[in-house]
């Protein structure tokens, strides 16, 4: 697991750095996913819904009755 320390802007922004921005498709002006665990918190990339219904899609095609 890789740990990083981030800093914290003025108005609670949290910079993420470019590599891990590009690497889980979080792009500027998009969403995140905050997920509050017990241990803290978790940020998601939040899949592009196009991609999402492609897949299903492709998968549908695997079980189809005939």
């Amino acid at each position: 697991m890789v740990k990083l320390k981030l800093k914290i802007g003025p108005k609670g922004q949290v910079i993420i750095p470019k590599k891990l921005r590009e690497a889980y498709k979080i792009k500027e002006n998009g969403y995140v996913i905050v997920e509050v665990t017990d241990d803290g918190l978790i940020i998601k990339g939040q899949p592009d819904l196009k991609e999402v219904f492609s897949w299903v899609r492709e998968r549908q095609k695997n079980y189809q009755v005939q």
